[in-house]
C-alpha cells in the first residue's frame, strides 16, 4: 500500500513556478539506483526514486513538523530542516570479505585493494554480518593506530529494501547524548545537568548517562541493537551477563530514582522492539520484571546513512 501524499500547496493565480535546478526534467530517464542530494538554504533535500518511497519508514512515520513530502516528476522529495544528530567523516565504500577474532574485518575496496579494518563491535552481529555485502569504512591518519580503517556501516537487504546498519558500537552513547541534549527524546527533556559514565550501584557499574533534575535523578543505560525479526528490533542477540547486571542495578534504584533502558535501534527499518528471548531468555525475564517495578523502556529509532544518523522517534514496545 502506497503512503498517501499530502494535498498540493495552493498556487497564486497566473503564477508560473520556476523549475528547481536540483529537480530533473520531466522527460529525464531515471534509474532505480540514482541518488541526488544537495544542501540549499540550510534545508536538506534528499531525492529518492519512487521505487523506494512506499516501503521507507521515513514516509510512514511523521518525523518532525519541519518535514514535508511532495512529489516532483519521478522523485519523492523529502525536505527536512532537521540536521543529523551525528555526521560521519568521509566514508569509503567496500565489500565485506571476512570478519575474524571479533575485532578484525577484511574488506575489498573498489580499486581491488584488500584492507584490514578495525571492527568496533564485540557482539556476534547476528543477521547483519553478511559476507559480500556493501560496507563503509572511515580512515584515520593517526600514527598511534595499528589499523588505519574503521568499519562503520553495512548494508543489508531486509524488509524488501536495502538499509544501512551501524556497526560502530562506540557511537550510540554519543548519539543518544546528543539527542537528549537537543531535547529530542520524550521524557528526557527536563533536567539541569547531563553527565556520562557515572559510577553507581552495588555491583560497581557505571551508568551511561545521568540526568540531574530538580526532582529525582534519571539513570540511563544505552543498548545498541541491529538484530531484527522483520520490522521487530530485538536485544540482546546473545547471552549478556553485563546486560543482566545493568537491569538489576537500574531496578535497585527504584523508586528513589528514575531508571531508563534506552535501546538504540541502529537501522531505520524497524518500528517495534522486544527483548531478544531467543538470544538470552534470562535477560528478557529480568527486563519484564523490572518494567513491572517501574523501569522505563525507550526504544529509539534511528535512520542510518553514509551521511549521518537521524532520530526517527520511538518504536512500539512489545513485551
Amino acid at each position: 500500500v502506497h503512503s498517501p501524499l499530502p494535498p498540493p500547496l495552493p498556487q497564486r493565480k497566473n503564477h508560473k513556478p520556476k523549475r528547481d535546478s536540483l529537480a530533473p526534467p520531466h522527460d529525464a530517464p531515471i534509474h532505480e539506483s540514482q541518488r541526488v542530494s544537495s544542501l540549499r538554504h540550510r534545508d536538506r533535500f534528499c531525492l529518492y526514486p519512487t521505487v523506494f518511497a512506499p516501503v521507507s519508514p521515513v514516509f510512514k512515520t511523521p518525523i518532525s513538523t519541519h518535514q514535508s513530502l511532495t512529489l516532483t516528476s519521478k522523485f519523492f522529495i523529502l525536505n527536512s530542516q532537521v540536521s543529523h544528530i551525528y555526521t560521519y567523516p568521509p566514508l569509503i565504500e567496500g565489500k565485506l570479505v571476512s570478519r575474524y577474532k571479533r575485532f578484525f574485518a577484511d574488506i575489498k575496496l573498489p580499486t581491488g585493494e584488500l584492507i584490514t579494518a578495525h571492527c568496533p563491535n564485540t557482539g556476534p552481529m547476528t543477521g547483519v554480518c553478511h559476507i559480500g555485502n556493501r560496507v563503509m569504512v572511515s580512515r584515520s591518519d593517526s600514527k598511534t593506530r595499528k589499523l588505519a580503517y574503521t568499519w562503520e556501516l553495512i548494508e543489508v537487504h531486509d524488509n524488501d529494501r536495502p538499509v544501512w546498519c551501524g556497526v560502530n558500537t562506540g557511537l550510540p552513547n554519543k548519539v543518544a547524548k546528543n539527542a537528549i541534549a537537543q531535547k529530542l527524546i520524550p521524557g528526557l527533556t527536563d533536567y539541569v545537568t547531563l553527565r556520562s559514565e557515572v559510577a553507581y550501584g552495588q555491583e560497581k557499574s557505571r551508568v551511561d548517562l545521568l540526568l540531574e533534575t530538580t526532582d529525582k535523578p534519571v539513570y540511563i543505560e544505552v543498548k545498541n541493537t541491529t538484530w531484527t525479526d522483520g520490522t521487530l528490533a530485538l536485544f540482546p542477540d546473545t547471552v549478556t551477563t553485563r546486560g543482566q547486571k545493568h537491569i538489576r542495578e537500574l531496578a535497585a534504584l527504584l523508586p528513589d530514582a528514575r531508571s531508563v533502558m534506552l535501546y538504540f535501534i541502529n537501522r531505520g527499518d524497524c518500528d517495534r522492539f522486544s527483548p531478544g528471548d531467543e538470544g538470552d531468555p534470562e535477560y528478557g525475564k529480568l527486563l519484564r520484571d523490572a518494567v513491572a517495578k517501574g523501569l522505563e523502556v525507550l526504544p529509539c529509532r534511528f535512520e542510518v546513512t553514509p551521511e549521518g544518523i537521524a532520530y526517527l522517534g520511538l518504536a512500539e514496545l512489545v513485551l
